[in-house]
């Protein structure tokens, strides 16, 4: 399970490509860079044929986790299976060929596709237009505070607060604080839901909106949320919905329904497109209608029908926020995405989330004996558990047992969030996974829960089974070295 590196494997004189000639005049490198950056001496670079490249990064690859390899449970992140016609239609070269400083009259078709995903994003989530610059979820969270801040100037309003749950991903009270908002947090209640008693304490007049995330991180719909709705609206305040577990909304109902007046999308998750790893990833941003004239600039516009359609992006937006992104986003990432909505359509659509609940209700049912469940069931999209029993009758944190699941082949689930969860386990099983799946990481967890009672120093030192054991990562984060071993 071990691999050299690359440089390790070199011999001298191997080669696995060779140069013709330049076709362009010669002329003396010293005559082209400056002596300064001229090197003196060869670069010490890996000499190997063509063959022992490629399967030295083939074996690479093999030790690596991935979506194709198996189940990635990771509970809101919605890492679904990505249908492989997604990268055939982004890597088609009336896509690749182009360039983003080419005239519009030559890049007709890359616009159409923007301007009607953004149709379809729209009509997927209730809402009366979107952009699709931010470059991910965390980008487009910042693109609609910044709306918010703009509505509210717009007034003449200075309000400093952004209200957040306290089950909120990480993100939304950060991409706050970049606004130079205060962050003020919402308890949760008894069921894990939104605690309007504690809301309305908070709605002070400076309040500039609510963000909310629905259904929650733990897997639950806030049943309230029409009466939420009505408080913040009431206060003069907008309501934000994060996006990021939209995987168990669409087909079924609307964040614009339920009165969210921005919402999020990503497309990494959701819409299918590849994430990990720190990307692409691509986080449109959805609003209700007195917020269109904010929007980032450039606005794609369409103009006649049919053939005769002509599709331009609009700069000339006085009230824009401005730029979020260079061009208009990680196109790659939106043809993927359109392409994921065009092939499942509208009925493809509602039994995305349709299974996707099913999917978790199954998987939580054959866990719920061996593990606590801190909030009633039933759950949508995801669940959260806790490893507290395990980590009190046997002195098993949930880390052990995520860092044990990688001896049975499976990725773990999100650990230790929510916050307002004990040793969380958060599992988002997805819709593309099959019942077959379930079971076998179902039986993983379970087996693991009965080596936590009889043979917990098995646990203590997992991972046995992989490249390499456990590791400190604490240390790595504060002592961080990207060199390769050895270096």
């Amino acid at each position: 399970m071990k691999e050299a590196l690359i440089f390790d494997l070199s011999r001298k004189g191997r080669r696995g490509i060779r140069f013709g000639s330049p076709d362009v005049p010669s002329k003396p490198v010293q005559q082209m860079i400056p002596q300064k950056h001229l090197r003196s001496e060869p670069a010490d670079l890996p000499e190997l044929p063509e063959s022992e490249v490629v399967r030295h990064f083939i074996r690479l690859s093999n030790l690596n986790y991935h979506v194709d390899k198996n189940m990635y449970p990771l509970g809101s992140c919605t890492m679904k299976y990505n249908p492989k016609i997604n990268d055939y239609t982004s890597g088609l070269q009336g896509f690749t060929s182009m360039h983003p400083l080419q005239p519009e009259k030559t890049a007709q078709g890359c616009l159409r596709l923007m301007y009607e995903l953004s149709e379809m994003l729209c009509e997927i989530a209730g809402m009366a237009a979107a952009t699709l610059q931010p470059a991910a979820g965390a980008h487009g969270e910042l693109t609609g505070i910044l709306l918010i801040k703009k509505y509210h100037e717009s007034l003449g309003s200075k309000r400093n607060k952004l209200l957040v749950v306290d089950s909120a991903h990480g993100t939304n009270p950060a991409s706050a604080a970049i606004a130079n908002y205060e962050i003020v947090s919402i308890n949760s209640n008894a069921e894990g839901r939104t605690d309007i008693e504690d809301l309305r304490q908070k709605l002070t007049p400076d309040v500039a909106a609510l963000m909310l995330t629905n259904p929650n991180t733990l897997g639950l719909f806030e049943k309230d949320i029409l009466a939420i709705e009505k408080l913040v609206h009431e206060n003069g305040s907008l309501m934000y919905m994060d996006g990021a577990n939209m995987n168990a909304l669409t087909g079924i109902t609307r964040p614009g329904d339920m009165g969210f007046d921005i919402v999020h999308y990503n497309l990494h998750k959701t819409f299918s497109a590849p994430h990990g790893g720190g990307g692409p990833g691509s986080g449109p941003v959805g609003v209700c209608d007195k917020l269109v004239p904010f929007l980032p600039v450039p606005v794609i516009e369409k103009t006649g029908e049919s053939n005769n359609a002509r599709y331009t992006m609009n700069m000339n937006r006085p009230e824009s926020i401005g730029r979020m992104m260079n061009f208009y986003g990680n196109f790659g990432v939106l043809v993927r995405a359109y392409t994921y909505i065009r092939m499942l359509g509208a009925e493809g659509m509602q039994s995305i989330s349709e299974n996707a609940i099913i999917n978790a209700n199954y998987l939580l049912s054959r866990l719920l004996k061996t593990f606590d469940l801190p909030y009633p069931k039933p759950v949508m999209h995801e669940f959260c558990l806790s490893g507290d029993r395990q980590k009190k009758q046997h002195n098993v944190r949930t880390l052990d047992i995520a860092k044990r699941l990688l001896d049975y082949g499976f990725h773990a689930p999100t650990i230790y969030f929510p916050l307002i969860v004990s040793e969380a386990l958060m599992v988002e099983p997805t819709e593309t996974e099959t019942r077959e799946t379930l079971d076998a990481f179902a039986d993983a967890l379970l087996a693991i829960a009965d080596e936590a009672e009889n043979n917990p120093e098995l646990l203590l030192n997992a991972p046995g089974q992989t490249p390499v054991q456990r590791l400190d990562e604490a240390q790595a984060s504060r002592q961080l070295n990207v060199c390769c071993f050895g270096c």
